[in-house]
C-alpha cells in the first residue's frame, strides 16, 4: 500500500509551467495556417504560370507581404514547437537534448528573417 500523495510522486519529474502554453501555440499556429496555406498555395500557383515581374509585383501588394511574411513566421515557429516536442520525446540525453532545441531553435528563427527580410527586398523596403 502507497501513502504518497500526487504530488509527492510527481516531484522530480520536471516543470508543468510551460507545457500548455506550448500545446496552445502549437494548436493556435496550426489553425492559423490553414487559411495562411491555402493562400501560398494560390501564390505557387502564380509563381509557376507567371513571369519573375509580374510575380514580384503581386508579391509587392501589401495583402500578399503581409500575408506571406504571417505564413513564414507561423511555418517557422510551429515547425520549431513540433521538432521540440519531437527531440524531448526521443533523444534521451540530457545535455543533447538542450543542445538539440537550442540549435533548432536558432536555425528556425535565422531562416524565418532570412525570409522576411528576402521580402522585405522584393517589396523596395531593404
Amino acid at each position: 500500500m502507497e501513502y504518497r500523495t500526487p504530488i509527492a510522486k510527481a516531484r522530480g519529474l520536471g516543470s508543468a509551467k510551460t507545457g500548455t502554453v506550448h500545446w496552445w501555440m502549437q494548436r493556435v499556429t496550426a489553425v492559423a495556417l490553414i487559411p495562411l496555406s491555402l493562400w501560398w498555395l494560390a501564390f505557387i500557383g502564380q509563381l509557376l504560370r507567371s513571369p519573375h515581374a509580374q510575380t514580384v509585383e503581386w508579391l509587392s501588394e501589401p495583402l500578399n507581404g503581409v500575408l506571406m511574411v504571417a505564413w513564414i513566421i507561423a511555418v517557422f515557429y510551429h515547425a520549431g514547437l513540433g521538432l521540440q516536442v519531437v527531440i524531448e520525446d526521443y533523444v534521451h540525453t540530457e545535455w543533447l537534448k538542450i543542445v538539440s532545441v537550442w540549435v533548432v531553435k536558432l536555425a528556425f528563427f535565422l531562416l524565418a528573417l532570412a525570409a522576411v527580410l528576402a521580402i522585405f527586398a522584393i517589396r523596395g523596403m531593404v
